[in-house]
C-alpha cells in the first residue's frame, strides 16, 4: 500500500484541477465566452492539458505491475479518467471545427468566393452537425464528471489511512471537500470517524517522514479537535524535542524528548523504534554541542538510560547516526 502513496497524491491534485477545470469549460461554453485555448488547457494529446496528465498517471499507477488484475474503487476510477478523457478530446475536435473553421467559412461566404464544387454548403453541414455533437458532448462530460467525482469519493475512502495521502487531505481539506459536495468535518468523518482521526493520521506521517515541524502542528490539531484517546501528546512532544535538536535549542529538545520518553510504553512499539534510534543518536550528542558538564548534558544522559530501559536494542553504535530530516 506505501508503494501507491506517491501516485495517490499525484491524482489527487490532478483530480482537483480536471474538475476545477471542467466546471470552468463548461460555465464558459454556454456563457458564450469559451476560448479554444481554455479547452487545451482541459484536454488535449500532451502533459500541456489536465485530463491528459490525469489520465496517464491513473494508468501507470492503477494498470502498472502493482494495478495489473485490480478490480473494485482503483479499476473503475481509472476506467472513470479515461472516458472523461476520450469524452473531453471529442468536444476539443467539435469545438476546434466550429471555433477556427466555422469563421473561415462564414468569410468566404461574406465574400462571395465562387464554389463551383460546393464545398461551402458541404462545410456548414458539417459544422452544423460539429455544433450538435458539442452538446451532446458537454452534456456527457457533466455527467461522467458527476460519476468520477463519486468515484474519487470511494478510492479516497479505500486509501484514506496512507499517510501521505492524509497529509494531503488535511493541507487541501477545504478543496476536497467542495468537489465532493460536503464539509470539511464531514469529509473527515466520513473518512476517518472523525476530523481529529484525520489530522492524527496525517501528523505521525509527517513524523515518520522526519518533518518533524509539521507533525507537532498536526498533532495539535488532532489534540485540539478532541483526540484525546491517543497518543498524539506524546509524539508530538517527541517532535517538538527533535525540532529543537536540530535548530540548536538543546534545553528544549532534551525536556521534550524526556516528556516523550516518561510517557511512552515498555516496550516501544515497532513503528516507534526508528523514531527512538534517533532520539539516541540526538541525546548521545547533545553533550559535545552542548558542553559536557551542562545541564543539558546531564539530563540527556538520564534520557539514554530511560531509551536502554525501554528499548536496550537502539542504544549502542550511537556514533555516527544520522538524523533523518525530511525535505520540501
Amino acid at each position: 500500500m506505501a508503494a501507491l502513496e506517491p501516485g495517490l497524491v499525484e491524482i489527487v491534485r490532478e483530480f482537483l484541477a480536471a474538475h476545477r477545470l471542467l466546471r470552468h469549460v463548461t460555465e464558459r461554453y454556454r456563457s458564450g465566452a469559451l476560448a479554444f485555448a481554455e479547452v487545451g488547457a482541459l484536454v488535449g494529446d500532451d502533459e500541456r492539458s489536465v485530463l491528459f496528465r490525469l489520465k496517464e498517471k491513473s494508468h501507470a499507477l492503477f494498470r502498472g505491475e502493482r494495478g495489473e488484475g485490480a478490480i473494485g474503487a482503483t479499476a473503475l476510477f481509472d476506467l472513470a479518467v479515461g472516458s472523461l478523457f476520450h469524452e473531453g478530446m471529442k468536444f476539443r475536435e467539435n469545438f476546434y471545427q466550429r471555433s477556427v473553421y466555422g469563421p473561415k467559412v462564414q468569410a468566404l461566404r461574406r465574400a462571395a468566393v465562387r464554389d463551383d464544387s460546393g464545398l461551402l454548403p458541404e462545410f456548414e453541414k458539417l459544422l452544423a452537425a460539429a455544433a450538435m455533437r458539442i452538446d451532446e458532448s458537454l452534456q456527457e462530460l457533466d455527467t461522467l464528471r458527476v460519476q468520477t467525482t463519486a468515484q474519487f469519493r470511494v478510492l479516497l475512502a479505500a486509501h484514506a489511512h496512507d499517510g501521505v495521502l492524509a497529509r494531503v487531505l488535511v493541507a487541501r481539506g477545504d478543496e476536497v471537500a467542495e468537489t465532493l459536495g460536503c464539509s470539511i468535518d464531514a469529509l473527515f468523518g466520513e473518512l476517518y470517524g472523525d476530523p481529529a482521526a484525520a489530522w492524527s493520521c496525517a501528523g505521525r506521517s509527517f513524523l515518520a517522514s522526519g518533518f518533524f515541524v509539521e507533525a507537532a502542528a498536526a498533532l495539535r490539531e488532532a489534540e485540539q479537535r478532541g483526540r484525546k484517546k491517543g497518543d498524539e501528546a506524546r509524539l508530538r512532544a517527541y517532535a517538538q524535542g527533535m525540532s529543537a535538536y536540530l535548530e540548536g535549542r538543546y534545553e528544549r529538545a532534551v525536556a521534550d524528548l524526556l516528556a516523550w520518553l516518561e510517557a511512552s510504553p515498555t516496550p516501544l512499539s515497532a513503528s516507534e523504534r526508528p523514531l527512538a534510534r534517533q532520539a539516541a543518536a540526538a541525546l548521545a550528542r547533545v553533550g559535545a554541542l552542548a558542553g559536557a558538564g551542562s545541564a543539558e548534558a546531564a539530563a540527556a544522559a538520564l534520557g539514554l538510560e530511560r531509551l536502554r530501559t525501554l528499548e536496550p536494542s537502539v542504544v549502542p553504535a550511537l556514533a555516527g547516526l544520522p538524523i533523518r530530516r525530511g525535505s520540501a
